[in-house]
């Protein structure tokens, strides 16, 4: 039984905005989203989120806390998510080959970047992280 690893996504706020990339290879309506790649053997989702965002735009991050898991709804594959804060550094796209260009968005920005909603507990968890007045 072969089944494809799973996605770590992290992220990551900071300064009130949440990070995201542009992959230049669209998997259908993603265009925009988290830092993430396929979790390694032996890697936990939470190792892999941070790992994936050094590696994407050069960020020490550590994971706070994990948001949860699914199976993404446009592209099946089983995702999890990840809560991180930066740590060192300053985003860059560093894999030019599989990103186009980052963002650092506001609450108010999401729904332009992710026309289709985020995963509740993502979206819950931007709201209490980006929304303190």
């Amino acid at each position: 039984m072969s089944t494809k690893p799973g996605i770590a996504a992290a992220i990551v706020v900071q300064d009130d905005r949440v990070l995201m990339v542009q992959r230049r290879v669209k998997e259908g309506e993603l265009s925009w989203q988290f830092p993430a790649g396929e979790v390694e053997a032996g890697e936990s989702p939470e190792a892999a989120a941070v790992r994936e965002t050094a590696e994407e735009v050069g960020l020490t991050v550590k994971a706070v806390r994990p948001l949860g898991e699914r199976v993404h709804p446009k592209t099946g594959r089983q995702m999890s998510y990840t809560a991180c804060e930066v740590v060192s550094g300053t985003a860059t796209v560093v894999d030019t080959e599989e990103l186009a260009e980052l963002a650092w968005i506001t609450h108010e920005q999401i729904s332009e970047f992710v026309p289709y909603g985020l995963f509740e507990p993502v979206q819950a968890y931007l709201d209490e992280q980006l929304l303190h007045e």
